[in-house]
């Protein structure tokens, strides 16, 4: 079943229905942690962040923003540019940018800047790269403790989250002869990309930790989050409840049939408008 799904409109990501913005918001204000997917180069989506990210602002005090793009360890360089104590070069160098992400910083320049000119917390939501890589070839027990960044051990992946990583990296890749989404060739990559689900779910507990009556928002690649799957999958692990994920939306229709529960709610973006 499609349904038509207009620019500027949300869509319940169970029942189809339209949702207003206002009343999403409410309802999104009141989560502990709303999860907010991207495509990591596109403008528009990152605006489309930008401006829910404020929106949940304007009906919670507290609100902390979490990046996946950050890893822990500059988390330093997080605070001191949203206390207002870097200007951007410095912010940027001293984050590690070219370095631990490579996108274009003016893609997130405008969230970073809000977080900053209304002092919002940042907060850094990954891990080592190399951590990743050592997980994904020896398995998460092969890691002294002291090498594993404050994460704990994720869940084990579900059998429909195998599939539908299987089915988006489109069940052929370079580095492995996997046949299927169960096939043990595949449980590298499976571990890799749970590691970082891991650690997005692990430090956003953290922040939760740290500020209970906040509100905390994920800044996360839409893999990681989609169907329940990844980063909400381990949050539940980690006992942390009431958690939304929205996601941004290209197609001029929403086919409820094949996806179903992709989030709590889905955004028609203006395409017409992403490269600018």
């Amino acid at each position: 079943m499609k349904i038509e799904h207009r620019p500027g409109t949300w869509l319940d990501g169970v029942t189809g229905s339209t949702v207003s913005h206002q009343a999403l918001m409410a309802q999104m204000a009141r989560k502990r942690v709303v999860l907010l997917g991207e495509t990591h180069d596109r403008y528009d989506i990152h605006r489309w962040q930008l401006h829910v990210i404020a929106a949940l602002h304007a009906l919670r005090e507290k609100v902390v923003v979490g990046f996946e793009m950050f890893p822990r360890r500059v988390q330093s360089a997080l605070d001191r540019w949203a206390e207002g104590s870097l200007d951007t070069e410095d912010f940027l160098s001293q984050s590690e940018w070219k370095t631990v992400w490579g996108f274009p910083a003016e893609l997130y320049l405008p969230i970073f800047h809000y977080c900053r000119q209304f002092r919002a917390p940042m907060k850094a939501l990954n891990c080592r790269r190399a951590l990743v890589t050592e997980v994904g070839k020896l398995g998460w027990d092969a890691v002294p403790v002291s090498d594993r960044d404050g994460l704990t051990p994720a869940l084990t992946a579900s059998a429909a989250y195998r599939q539908y990583l299987f089915d988006i990296t489109g069940g052929v890749r370079s580095d492995r002869t996997a046949k299927e989404a169960q096939d043990p060739e595949f449980d590298r990559f499976v571990r890799a990309q749970q590691t970082w689900d891991r650690a997005f779910a692990c430090n956003i507990a953290h922040a939760l930790d740290e500020t209970p009556d906040a509100l905390v928002v994920g800044v996360i690649g839409r893999g990681h989050l989609e169907y329940g799957h990844g980063t909400p999958w381990q949050l539940g692990d980690l006992y942390v409840e009431d958690v939304a994920v929205l996601l941004p939306e290209d197609e001029p229709s929403f086919d409820l049939g094949h996806r179903r529960g992709v989030a709590n709610a889905v955004f028609r973006l203006d395409t017409k408008t992403s490269s600018t």
